[in-house]
């Protein structure tokens, strides 16, 4: 039998789910709507960070999606030019020693999979496609949705996870401002076997250079390399996942860059090409029975790799504050509270690795070695990354 309340999720995307499988694991009657006619993630990787291997266990799909992933023994800083590396950090041995949990990289497709899988596993027809949330209408005792289609569904918690561009966001608080970075990305998902054979390994790569850096980092067992490269251009301010560029535009944009590089742009199909926007995280998220998940509060710069997790982490935290507070409009103003401080440290954080990937110090060998030592030798890299990963969500105080 369902617990009450029932709660209603606008966006079927990695946070939506996340939340939903959260909720229908502790008993809830959970209802999501998704705009998309069908569900699908950009062809995409993602970064799940020891953290986020927890979040995934909490859920019970980590084991599922570990079979899916891959486990990169370890990442390397490499220089622009040369090719030199710098070790970052050790994801395997080491990482599950210190945290309990391996790093993994995750086709976002397989990701999205495995939590849908899980929700419809566990109530079939929770899903409902090509439902756009329209509007929404907040009252003291329950929140309706009003779809595209001109019907209307009722519950007694509403959560948007509707991402950057949030329906639920713009009604309960007014559309929040995004401003253009002065960055694009470019972003390939490349077949293994297209690469030369030395740059087929369990290794995350990335390449910092003045005014852009390139990630990449196996996926799928190793059947695929996942490739983004930043660069900083002003010239090109479209914020889709959707917009297809050229090959030769992106060489371009890297020129100069070691060969390997230039080898990841060459062997990609195609390559995708986005502007990067920021937002302020918010520090409001919740309004009555209506709160907000995900990208729809806290989107983020890719440059901490906690986009993904920052949303499955809301997700557990969320179904926890909801089991413990009866109150639906306690349990949300907690489920906040708990989330806040971390999430805008979590964005200032990779705001802030904007700065250290592209320094204008690395122009050179010399002054790369220098500037690696003061800002990523053991010491300042342990201090910036040891509380994301040791973040537990299922005893952290609530």
């Amino acid at each position: 039998m369902s617990k009450s309340p029932k709660i209603l999720i606008a966006g079927g995307g990695i946070g939506g789910m996340a939340a939903a499988l959260s909720l229908l694991r502790r008993g809830y009657d959970v209802e999501v709507y998704e705009q998309a006619a069908e569900l699908g993630e950009v062809g995409a990787g993602v970064q799940i960070s020891p953290n986020g291997s927890r979040a995934l266990d909490a859920l019970g799909v980590f084991d599922a999606l570990r079979q899916a992933s891959c486990e990169p023994g370890r990442k390397e800083f490499r220089l622009w030019n040369t090719g030199r590396a710098w070790p970052m950090f050790d994801l395997g041995k080491v990482a599950m020693e210190k945290y309990g949990y391996p790093y993994l990289t995750v086709y976002r497709p397989d990701l999205l999979g495995t939590l849908t899988n899980a929700v419809q596993a566990l109530k079939p027809d929770a899903v409902h496609l090509g439902a756009h949330v329209a509007d929404v209408t907040l009252t003291d005792d329950d929140v309706t949705l009003h779809l595209g289609d001109g019907s209307t569904v009722t519950g007694d918690v509403l959560i948007g996870a509707d991402g950057v561009k949030s329906t639920v966001r713009k009604v309960l608080f007014g559309d929040d401002e995004a401003n253009f970075t002065g960055m694009i990305a470019w972003r390939a998902v490349i077949p293994m076997e297209r690469l030369p054979e030395h740059m087929r390994h369990m290794v995350g790569w990335t390449w910092i250079g003045p005014g852009g850096h390139m990630v990449n980092y196996p996926l799928r067992g190793g059947q695929l390399m996942n490739m983004i490269g930043t660069i900083e251009r002003d010239d090109w301010q479209v914020e889709s996942w959707y917009a297809q560029g050229s090959i030769e535009e992106c060489a371009n944009d890297f020129k100069g860059w070691h060969e390997d590089v230039q080898s990841l742009i060459h062997a990609a199909p195609t390559v995708m090409k986005w502007a990067f926007m920021e937002r302020t995280p918010r520090q409001v998220w919740t309004k009555g029975r209506a709160s907000l998940l995900g990208d729809a509060c806290h989107a983020t710069l890719p440059f901490l790799a906690q986009g993904a997790v920052m949303s499955i982490e809301d997700g557990v935290i969320l179904g926890r504050c909801l089991d413990k507070y009866p109150d639906v409009k306690e349990a949300l103003t907690r489920y906040e509270q708990a989330r806040v401080e971390r999430t805008s440290r979590m964005v200032r954080g990779a705001k802030d690795n904007t700065a250290r990937f592209h320094e204008s110090a690395l122009a050179t060998e010399e002054g790369a070695v220098k500037y690696m030592e003061s800002e990523w030798s053991r010491a300042p890299i342990q201090e910036r990354y040891d509380w994301l990963y040791s973040y537990d969500v299922e005893t952290v105080d609530i």
